[in-house]
């Protein structure tokens, strides 16, 4: 029997890596899986940085790959998957080129350099030993808040987060999502402790609390990090990974990764815009047969963008109290819990 752990790694054969370090204040994610995996991209944001999208996108050549890596400090943070590969390649895993073996790691990440961490790390940038790390520590346990590529991230108006939830589907089918949550905007009311994802929580995953009412006169207030005193307006980017067991081609996984982008903007507002990097990967593990209709990719579309929306709020729900050092906003809970919302 299988132990639901409300995680992207309800997927079987999916497990998820964290390393992190506590004096740059940065982290990485990475996903990991027994076998090669069918992966797409969406690209929303106006201001990304990837890996090897191109590759995986629609007018690329690569059917599946090997790994997925989420990690903060910014292009710098781009190493992260070269550890990953590495690791992957000294155990024989990737893609087969007459002799060689060529892991396929696309990545992407997101702005956490303005946060107080200690980034003078001259000519040694830690995050491909980070890679490494993490892919080392994977396992199918997934810990939210700030561990990984959450360690070091903010909203508008709260400390960010790492964030996983996953859905069973009807047949046997599963979906699981995880995000790191960096946004330019909010993931909450107004200035409250709601948050925008709300109506579709479930077993108060993230505190219960519902939408506010009665409605807050500043509900739609745009928040923006720069504007409410918080770290840089440029110090952004929500990236995150939807999963399932469906046995799905590239062109479907694809319309899975733009269907899951709703899940962002369910949660965080504003979202997508000219400031932020924000990315979603679907990666589809044909463990489950798929009927490939329209009505099936529809309703497993709409179930992953409730999925992903749950996600970010579980992870900025759960960050931990901020360091000393940290010059972003509060966490959520030790914000609420001194009654500054």
């Amino acid at each position: 029997m299988q132990i639901w752990r409300n995680a992207i790694t309800d997927v079987p054969g999916l497990k998820v890596g964290n390393a992190a370090d506590a004096t740059v204040c940065s982290g990485i994610s990475v996903l990991l899986s027994e076998r090669p995996f069918v992966a797409a991209v969406d690209v929303r944001g106006g201001a990304t940085g990837t890996r090897e999208t191109e590759a995986i996108g629609l007018a690329g050549t690569v059917e599946e790959a090997h790994a997925i890596v989420l990690a903060g400090g910014s292009a710098f943070g781009l190493a992260a998957a070269c550890g990953v590969q590495a690791w992957l390649a000294m155990r024989g895993i990737g893609f087969s080129v007459g002799g060689a073996r060529v892991p396929i790691v696309p990545a992407a990440i997101l702005f956490d350099l303005l946060n107080g961490g200690d980034k003078a790390w001259g000519d040694q940038p830690p995050y491909e030993a980070m890679g490494r790390a993490a892919c080392q520590a994977a396992s199918v346990a997934c810990p939210v808040g700030s561990v990984g590529a959450g360690f070091g991230a903010t909203t508008a108006t709260l400390r960010g987060g790492l964030g996983t939830a996953s859905s069973a589907l009807d047949g046997g089918g599963i979906v699981g999502a995880l995000a790191a949550v960096n946004p330019l905007g909010s993931v909450t009311v107004g200035a409250g402790p709601h948050f925008w994802a709300a109506p579709f929580e479930r077993d108060g995953e993230f505190g219960g609390l519902g939408l506010p009412h009665p409605w807050p006169t500043d509900g739609l207030d745009v928040r923006l990090k720069g504007a409410v005193g918080h770290a840089g307006i440029a110090q952004n980017t929500t990236i995150a990974i939807v999963a399932t067991n469906a046995r799905l081609s590239k062109r479907e996984a694809h319309r899975l990764a733009v269907m899951a982008q709703t899940g962002l903007a369910r949660s965080i507002y504003p979202v997508h815009t000219p400031l932020d990097g924000d990315v979603v990967f679907a990666v589809a593990t044909g463990e489950a047969a798929f009927d490939s209709s329209h009505g099936a990719l529809a309703r497993l579309g709409a179930i992953a963008a409730n999925t992903l929306a749950r996600a970010v709020a579980r992870g900025v729900y759960a960050a931990d109290a901020t360091p000393a050092y940290w010059r972003g906003p509060p966490a959520h809970q030790s914000a609420f819990r001194r009654g500054l919302g």
